[in-house]
């Protein structure tokens, strides 16, 4: 069985991503791009590496009947037309941050408000490996922030093994490529200011800390970079436990977590190059890298995880949960390995 499917917001970068993915998805027809500044552009003028692909830009005013609409509208936009988007498609999937988390209160806190409170308890969080039982069947479904999800899945393994409370301590440090700015990003994100730089651009306050605290239900002091590349998001996570934890738990808790997990790999300090997670390892994919490193004499785990910000951390991950959402296998369409060697991610 095939479902149709639109982009809202397909001229940004992730909406870039995801016609990529669904034009390549033997399960999906794609029906419809919107754009308002692309309008009757072809797909190809806004994305070069989608040139063969026969489809032009329509306005977002005149939604197509789909089966599922995918919104990569900035912040704001979805919660206002969420109404139509459902008499538009049975399944919206929406890849702002509008519908990732449950309490209005939080919305107060971390964004503008919310216009639509009533819908936060309807909608499910896209990242499976967080809760795949959830999204079978989800006519709602919140893909999540890219810093947000690298962080998550590097310390996930530390709460299923119970070698976290959620009253320790943690730091984390999360390095960010261009892309994250979007395709309309401010002056901050230009090749002159960006390049070379190791930037802190939120040193305190990171709205996707209300992410972590939601599903980890652990407080962090978190800080993000910007660095010199285009793709990519890797989070450095100074875990300070309680008690003891050995190398050996370690392990056993990544396996335990990860081992069934089609698009999660652990990658903690053996040869060669690689040996930790690394953003470059997985451009342009549905994978993450996750990994740790044991400091015994400050009793410190250092969890770590790599993504690509626009793929596992935005439109991947929003297919992947489409995929499970709909009953198709879920690796279907993501089965990109990535390149090596390559340039910048």
């Amino acid at each position: 069985m095939s479902y149709t499917a639109s982009v809202v917001g397909g001229s940004g970068f992730t909406g870039g991503e995801l016609l990529r993915l669904l034009a390549g998805h033997p399960e999906f027809e794609l029906e419809q791009a919107t754009s308002r500044s692309k309008t009757r552009k072809t797909v190809g003028h806004v994305h070069p590496n989608l040139r063969g692909l026969d489809l032009r830009f329509s306005s977002p005013e005149d939604l197509a009947d789909v089966d599922v609409l995918f919104s990569a509208a900035p912040h704001g936009v979805a919660m206002g037309e969420i109404d139509r988007y459902r008499e538009a498609a049975e399944t919206v999937v929406d890849l702002s941050a509008d519908f990732r988390l449950s309490e209005e209160t939080q919305y107060e806190t971390w964004y503008d408000g919310h216009t639509r409170p009533e819908l936060l308890a309807e909608s499910v969080y896209a990242l499976p490996e967080l809760g795949r039982e959830r999204l079978a069947g989800a006519d709602l479904v919140a893909a999540g922030g890219c810093n947000a999800t690298a962080t998550i899945l590097g310390l996930l393994p530390l709460f299923e093994a119970d070698l976290l409370s959620g009253d320790e301590r943690v730091v984390v440090d999360v390095k960010v490529g261009s892309s994250e700015g979007g395709a309309g990003g401010a002056d901050a994100a230009s090749h002159p200011e960006r390049s070379g730089v190791v930037r802190p651009y939120a040193p305190t306050g990171h709205r996707h800390e209300a992410e972590i605290a939601e599903f980890l239900g652990l407080d962090v002091a978190f800080t993000a970079h910007a660095v010199d590349m285009t793709r990519g998001a890797a989070a450095t996570c100074h875990v300070f436990p309680d008690g003891p934890v050995s190398t050996s738990a370690l392990w056993g808790a990544y396996r335990d977590t990860y081992a069934e997990e089609p698009f999660v790999e652990t990658v903690a300090g053996g040869g060669g190059v690689y040996r930790y997670p690394e953003p470059k390892a997985v451009a342009g994919t549905n994978r993450a890298e996750v990994g740790f490193e044991l400091d015994p004499g400050s009793e410190r785990v250092v969890a770590l995880a790599a993504i690509d910000n626009m793929m596992k951390g935005s439109a991947g991950q929003a297919v992947h949960a489409a995929n499970i959402a709909l009953g198709i296998e879920e690796t279907t369409g993501l089965d990109f390995a990535g390149l090596h060697p390559v340039g910048a991610p």
